[in-house]
């Protein structure tokens, strides 16, 4: 917390109120939870209408993105199609591609295909044919603001085992969504998530989790799906993180492509699903950003 603020001074979060009208009583609950041993957020991660509002125009574009890639993705089309496709849509609508050069990641796009947990590279080389399933994760930056999103594609005729994991995959994210509440814990999302993959058979990934968004492609607090109800950061109005579950047909071992550092696969092989949505805490519930 910074320098305790006057109770008729502005309050720190730019929305022009006076402290005791705005976020006053918020600090004082963010102090007891904290004394009470919880994981609290800093006002860091606590985003300002302004901050909000810019971040729900980086979503619009991250949104129509996506949309366009689901009008457009097909067997026979290589990654790398996929990639330029993302690449001209973004900057068309004045944005810019986050993934791109983002701790060396060479392409504007992950894009990951069957046993590729997620952090696939777009090659010329990978194309798309009957059967595949594809996550399709887009970030965007606008004016210093970002948004991310992924979504699962089926390629042609798709086998039932496959289908399965990516609807139980997007019925684990919906039903985590409804477990984000004011002043609920991370752990009651990420074990809604865990239960419900486990519950059909599947594993999630441990390693690799969402993370909060906004300011930077990646934020405070790393949220989890293998935790428990009670636990993990306190989910307090203003927060803004992403929703996207790593389900893994077999076991949850992964491992990491040793020729591009980057590439996440399954260990056993088997394939993986993920969709994503980006979640803004609200004083009564959530509210979907991107997806």
């Amino acid at each position: 917390m910074s320098l305790k603020i006057g109770r008729n001074e502005p309050c720190w979060c730019g929305s022009g109120r006076k402290y005791k009208t705005c976020h006053e009583m918020f600090d004082e609950k963010i102090a007891w939870l904290k004394s009470q041993g919880h994981k609290v957020p800093s006002r860091t991660i606590i985003k300002t209408p302004e901050q909000i509002a810019g971040i729900r125009e980086s979503a619009k574009i991250n949104i129509a993105v996506l949309d366009y890639v689901s009008q457009h993705i097909r067997a026979g089309m290589s990654t790398e199609e996929i990639d330029r496709m993302v690449y001209e849509k973004t900057t068309a609508m004045g944005g810019i591609p986050a993934p791109l050069n983002y701790e060396g990641f060479p392409k504007s796009v992950c894009t990951s295909v069957n046993d590729q947990v997620c952090h696939g590279i777009p090659s010329e080389a990978d194309i798309l044919k009957d059967g595949d399933i594809i996550n399709v994760d887009v970030s965007t930056n606008r004016n210093g603001y970002y948004s991310d999103s992924s979504r699962m594609f089926l390629i042609g005729e798709v086998s039932e085992e496959k289908r399965r994991l990516v609807q139980v995959t997007k019925e684990c994210v919906e039903i985590g969504l409804k477990e984000v509440k004011p002043w609920g814990f991370l752990g009651d999302m990420g074990q809604a998530v865990h239960d419900h993959a486990y519950e059909n058979g599947y594993t999630v990934v441990r390693e690799i989790g969402g993370h909060g968004i906004g300011l930077e492609f990646h934020e405070e607090p790393w949220v989890g799906y293998n935790s428990k109800r009670g636990h993990e950061m306190v989910m307090a109005p203003g927060m803004i993180f992403t929703i996207e579950p790593m389900v893994n047909m077999g076991g949850a071992a992964i491992y990491v492509d040793s020729d591009n550092d980057w590439t996440v696969y399954t260990q056993d092989g088997m394939p993986s699903a993920q969709w994503e949505i980006q979640v803004l805490v609200t004083d009564d519930g959530a509210e979907i950003i991107s997806y």
